[in-house]
């Protein structure tokens, strides 16, 4: 039997794995991890720590079937064709990815290797070059991706179809500033598995109920993102269970489950845009008459980065993030809103302090819905601003979340936290003198971003 290089990249899995698995379907697999330059350039210390530690899980599933990960430091495009030299491999195969820089660096070492390459679809469930080129909002979009194919899961190889190998060199390691999830494929199974078990019966109702978010992390929202990210986990193995739930129930169960293969789409479109539109991470998608007129206040951006804006659940969200890598999703939105529209910052500073700080920092989800939030991607709405204060209102009352990371709101009954930007300075001082006062009018940062964008769309 010949013998195939497979280059692992971010899918640290042997499961469901579509390229994997095809590799082994014909050929004795040798397994190749690559610690490269490019992979750190583009994420944050962070994610870095916890991909590495999924790379060393990897390594330990590889040794568990009989084999080992082939693990090297340098340019794919030199590493590659010296391993293929090496192990005599007739060919070498790896997934697809979507990041501009990602796709040059795929293309030279197509280049590089004087050996049969293969390329297989696995990070996202509808291949992106299979649906339209755009769409005007995501219910078209999702009309045309819901009834595109969907494959099962990939078959992990037979240990007799992986290559009896050994390696010695060690994966780099990181040390992050924050206690990080457990990594690696099981981790992301057993997390998974809890989720399945009752938070998927009430997702659409407990999603952005945020004091359930505080009390019970695991439970409200799956929190399957950094390991879809680091690809520690296959898409297919997630909807496939999602959907075999979602057949076997009906009513309110049945609801709330839609909700969440539903919102995978979400996902799925990002890498539409991205595959699409190569320049997400730095251009806008929406094109305007006029350009926006966003402010440079390098103490405001740093005050949103601390979560000291005087908005509490602005705040709660930031030191979630900065706390934990980990934000959200519903103060995700407020945050990224309150950056591009309240204080007018432009978004890319944002998505750059994302992409430095989350362990679930994904180059598609991440700049496509910081891009729509600012209103400069798919939403279909001219001009969206999320009122902070009216956010916290609805999804936090009680204060539970904004208390579980502002502590200097502790003692400050909910009424006046969800009020705080509209109460006097006396006021203020009074229940809370080491919390910062609004760093700008709540109405004042509304109108200024409308009057903006309307200027920018060439409504005014």
């Amino acid at each position: 039997m010949s013998m195939r290089l497979f280059w692992h990249r971010r899918d640290l899995r042997t499961r469901d794995n579509v390229g994997l698995a095809a590799a082994a379907a014909n050929d004795t697999v040798v397994p190749v991890f690559v610690a490269d330059g490019d992979l750190f350039d583009a994420i944050g210390n962070r994610q870095q720590a916890f991909f590495l530690r999924g790379a060393q899980r990897l390594r330990e599933r590889y040794r568990e079937l009989g084999s080992d990960l082939i693990v090297r430091t340098g340019d794919p495009e030199t590493v590659l064709p010296a391993l293929a030299a090496e192990f005599d491999a007739d060919g070498v195969t790896w997934n697809e990815h979507y990041r501009a820089a990602r796709r040059n660096r795929t293309r030279r070492v197509r280049d590089s290797l004087d050996t049969d390459t293969d390329e297989y679809t696995d990070h996202v469930l509808v291949d992106p070059g299979r649906l339209d080129p755009s769409y005007p909002n995501h219910s078209q979009f999702h009309d045309d991706w819901q009834v595109a194919p969907k494959h099962g899961p990939a078959p992990e190889p037979d240990p007799a179809d992986l290559a009896d190998v050994t390696d010695d060199e060690s994966i780099p390691t990181i040390q992050p500033d924050i206690e990080l999830p457990a990594a690696g494929y099981d981790a992301a199974s057993e997390r998974f598995d809890a989720f399945l078990q009752e938070g998927i019966y009430s997702y659409n109702d407990t999603r952005d109920d945020l004091p359930a978010a505080a009390e019970r992390p695991t439970q409200a929202v799956s929190r399957m993102s950094p390991y879809l990210a680091a690809g520690m986990i296959g898409i297919r193995e997630v909807w496939r269970d999602a959907t075999e739930i979602y057949d076997a129930v009906t009513g309110t169960d049945r609801r709330n489950v839609s909700k969440y293969r539903y919102e995978l789409s979400w996902r799925e479109q990002n890498y539409h845009l991205l595959y699409h539109n190569p320049d997400l991470p730095v251009e806008n998608y929406k094109s305007m008459p006029n350009e926006i007129a966003w402010r440079d206040d390098p103490d405001d951006f740093a005050a949103w980065q601390a979560g000291a804006t005087g908005y509490p659940l602005v705040d709660a969200g930031m030191r979630q993030l900065n706390e934990e890598g980990y934000l959200h999703n519903r103060p995700r939105q407020v945050v990224a809103s309150f950056l591009s529209k309240h204080l007018l910052l432009d978004w890319r500073k944002g998505a750059r302090y994302f992409t430095k700080q989350l362990i679930d920092h994904d180059p598609a989800s991440n700049h496509g819905n910081w891009q729509w939030i600012a209103s400069t991607g798919t939403d279909s709405v001219d001009v969206r601003i999320f009122d902070p204060v009216s956010q916290m209102s609805k999804y936090d009352d009680g204060a539970t979340f904004v208390k579980s990371y502002v502590p200097e709101l502790r003692d400050v009954p909910a009424g006046k936290i969800v009020d705080w930007p509209t109460l006097s300075s006396n006021e203020r001082d009074e229940l809370a003198p080491e919390y910062p006062d609004p760093i700008v009018g709540r109405n004042e940062g509304y109108e200024r971003a409308q009057r903006v964008f309307e200027q920018a769309l060439g409504k005014r």
